[in-house]
C-alpha cells in the first residue's frame, strides 16, 4: 500500500505507535519511517538516546518510547516529515498532536483548524495552541494542535479553515 498510494498500512502504523501504558506518562515521539532509505539526522537530534543508533543510514529508524521525553526535538530534524509527538495527558478531553509545518502563512494560536489524516482525509477540528517557529527547528516549524483522544493517531497534519494550507 504505500509504495502504490503513500499512505502507510494499519498494521505499519500500529507497530510505530507506543503502548497505552505508555501514553498514560506523557508526550512522546513517533516515528512513521517505514521505508529504507539512506537518512538518519532523527538519530543525532535525540539527546535522550531513544531513538537508537543506526547501523546503517539506510535502516529504518527505531525508538524506544520509554526512553522518549517527548522534547520535539527530533521533529523539525526529519527530511521527511515522518516524526511527530503526541501527548494523551493535555486534558480530560484532548490530547495534543506536534506535527511539522511547511506551508505559509503559520496559523496562530486559538485558531480552529481541520486536522488531516495521513492520506489528506479530513478527521477532526483541531485548535491550534502554540506554534514553534525558531531558527533552532531548521526552519521547520511545529505546530501544535489540540485534537479530541480518538484523533490523537490519526491526525498528521492540518488544513486552514476556508482551503489555505
Amino acid at each position: 500500500m504505500l509504495e502504490k498510494t503513500g499512505v502507510p498500512t494499519p498494521e505499519q502504523v500500529k507497530r510505530a505507535a507506543p503502548t497505552e501504558d505508555r501514553l498514560k506518562k506523557g508526550p512522546v515521539a513517533v516515528v512513521e519511517c517505514f521505508q529504507s532509505i539512506p537518512c538518519d539526522p532523527c538519530q543525532y537530534a535525540c539527546n535522550q538516546g531513544a531513538i537508537k543508533e543506526f547501523v546503517d543510514i539506510n535502516d529504518v529508524p527505531i525508538i524506544d518510547h520509554e526512553e522518549c521525553n517527548g522534547c520535539g526535538i527530533c521533529i523539525s530534524q526529519c527530511p521527511g516529515l515522518a516524526i511527530f509527538v503526541i501527548d494523551a495527558t493535555y486534558s480530560e478531553d484532548k490530547g495534543l498532536v506536534k506535527v511539522p509545518h511547511e506551508y505559509t502563512p503559520l496559523p496562530e494560536k486559538g485558531e480552529v483548524v481541520t486536522g488531516l489524516d495521513m492520506a489528506g482525509n479530513e478527521a477532526c477540528d483541531a485548535e491550534v495552541v502554540k506554534v514553534q517557529s525558531a531558527k533552532s527547528l531548521d526552519r521547520t516549524p511545529v505546530v501544535w494542535l489540540a485534537v479530541p483522544h480518538d484523533c490523537l493517531m490519526k491526525v498528521r497534519g492540518f488544513r486552514r479553515k476556508g482551503g489555505a494550507e
